[in-house]
C-alpha cells in the first residue's frame, strides 16, 4: 500500500433530482400494496397473513444483514469498507420502521402460529414448551429484538455522522466498543426472531442450526444489496473513488457467504436426514411434495451452484456491472428461500403463487425504498473524516 498522501474527496450529498420519479414510484407502489393487502386481510385473512410474513421477513433479513456488515467493519477495524459503509448504515436505520410493519402480524397470530390458540392441556409437547411459547413472552421478545437492533443501528449512524462534523476520534472508539455489544445483540435477535417467527410456524419442528441458516442468507443478501446500491450511486456520479479493488472485496464476501449458506443448509439437511426423527424430518418432507420439490431444487441450483460458478472468477468480482447482476440474482434467490420457508405451511400440496405475495412486497418495500432515499440525502454518502479513509481510498488487493 502506498505511503504517499491521498487527496480526501469533498463530502458528497445525494441530490433527490438524481432519483427522478423513484420516490413517487416507491410511494405509489407502497400505497397500492397497502390498500390491496388491507382488502386481502378482510377477504383472505390466511393468505394475507402468510404473504405479509413472507414480505416482512425478506426485508428484515436485508436490513439486519446490512447492520451486520457495519458492526463487522468496526469490530475488525476494517479499512477497505470505509468508503461504502455509510450506505450500509442508511439501510440499517430502516430497522425501527420495520417494527411498524410487524404489527399486522400480531393480528394474524392465531393464523400463523398454531400454538397461539391452543389451550393448556391439549398438547403435551406444547405444554412442555409453554415457558417459551406463550403470548406475553412472545410479545416481549419482539419488543426486545427491535429495541436492541434499532438502538444499535441508530447509535452507529449517529456516531458516524457526528464524526463528519467534528472529526473526533472518540466516535471511532465509541463505534468500535458498540460493535462488540451490537454483534451479540444482532446474533441473539436474529436467531430467536427466526425461531419465533419462522420455526414457530410449526411448533413441533426444531433445528439447532436454524438461526445460523437464516443469518447466512441475511449476511450474503446484505452484501449483495450493498453492491447494487453502490453501483447505482456511481451511475449517478457519486462515489467515483470506489474502485474495482473495493468491488473485488465485496465480491469475495458474496462468494464466501454463498458457500457458507450452502454449507449450513446442507449440514442441516444431512443431520436431519441421517437422524430420521419424525419431529425433525417434517420440515423437509413438506418441502418435497409436488411442485415444492421443484422450487427447492431451483433454490439449491440458483442460490449456490450458479453464483458459486460465476464468483469463482476474479474477472466477475472486479466488473461492477457483472457483479451487480450476480448480486441481484442472490437477492432474488433470498426471496425464493424465504418463500419456501414460509408458504408451505399454508399451501401444503404445492406452490400456489398469489397476488397478495406481490402486493405485500410492495406494501413494505415501497415505503422502505422511499425512506431510504430520504435518509440518503441527509448526510454525506461516505464518512468524510473517518481516520481510516485515506487507507480505504488507496486500497489494493
Amino acid at each position: 500500500m502506498s505511503e504517499h498522501a491521498t487527496a480526501i474527496p469533498a463530502a458528497e450529498s445525494f441530490d433527490q433530482k438524481h432519483a427522478g420519479n423513484l420516490p413517487l414510484i416507491f410511494l405509489g407502489a407502497g400505497g397500492l400494496g397497502i390498500l390491496i393487502s388491507l382488502i386481502g386481510a378482510i377477504f383472505w385473512p390466511a393468505q394475507f397473513a402468510f404473504s405479509w410474513l413472507f414480505a416482512f421477513t425478506y426485508f428484515f433479513t436485508l436490513c439486519v444483514g446490512s447492520l451486520f456488515w457495519v458492526l463487522v467493519h468496526h469490530a475488525t477495524d476494517a479499512e477497505w469498507s470505509v468508503v461504502v459503509r455509510r450506505v450500509l448504515e442508511n439501510v440499517a436505520t430502516l430497522i425501527p420502521v420495520l417494527f411498524l410493519f410487524f404489527l399486522p402480524l400480531f393480528f394474524c397470530a392465531k393464523i400463523l402460529w398454531v400454538w397461539w390458540d391452543i389451550a393448556p392441556g391439549v398438547d403435551s409437547l406444547l405444554d412442555a414448551k409453554r415457558p417459551y411459547l406463550n403470548k406475553p413472552f412472545f410479545c416481549g421478545r419482539v419488543l426486545i429484538y427491535f429495541i436492541g437492533l434499532s438502538a444499535v443501528a441508530l447509535l452507529m449512524r449517529r456516531n458516524s455522522t457526528d464524526q463528519d462534523a467534528t472529526g473526533n476520534l472518540r466516535h471511532t472508539f465509541a463505534m468500535r466498543k458498540l460493535s462488540f455489544i451490537g454483534i451479540p445483540v444482532l446474533a441473539l435477535s436474529l436467531t430467536f426472531g427466526a425461531f419465533d417467527w419462522l420455526m414457530g410456524l410449526d411448533y413441533k419442528w426444531f433445528s439447532t442450526m436454524w438461526g445460523v441458516y437464516i443469518f447466512a442468507g441475511a449476511a450474503g443478501s446484505g452484501m449483495s444489496l450493498l453492491v447494487i446500491l453502490v453501483t447505482a450511486l456511481r451511475s449517478c456520479g457519486y462515489l467515483q473513488f470506489v474502485t474495482r479493488e473495493h468491488y473485488h472485496i465485496m465480491g469475495k464476501l458474496m462468494f464466501a457467504f454463498t458457500v457458507f449458506w450452502a454449507y449450513i443448509g446442507f449440514s442441516q439437511y444431512m443431520l436431519i436426514w441421517y437422524a430420521n426423527i419424525p419431529e425433525e424430518t417434517s420440515y423437509f418432507i413438506r418441502r418435497n411434495i409436488e411442485s415444492w420439490w421443484h422450487m427447492s431444487l431451483f433454490l439449491v441450483v440458483g442460490r449456490f451452484f450458479l453464483p458459486f460458478t460465476l464468483l469463482l472468477t476474479q474477472w466477475v468480482k472486479k466488473q461492477p456491472k457483472w457483479l451487480s447482476c450476480v448480486a441481484g440474482w442472490i437477492l432474488f434467490m433470498q426471496l425464493i428461500d424465504i418463500y419456501i420457508i414460509v408458504m408451505p405451511m399454508l399451501h401444503k400440496f404445492g406452490v400456489r403463487p398469489n397476488f397478495l405475495d406481490l402486493f405485500a412486497l410492495l406494501a413494505i418495500g415501497g415505503p422502505l425504498g422511499f425512506l431510504f432515499l430520504k435518509v440518503l440525502a441527509k448526510n454525506s454518502l461516505f464518512p468524510t473524516r473517518d481516520p481510516r479513509l485515506p487507507e480505504s481510498l488507496r486500497l489494493t488487493n
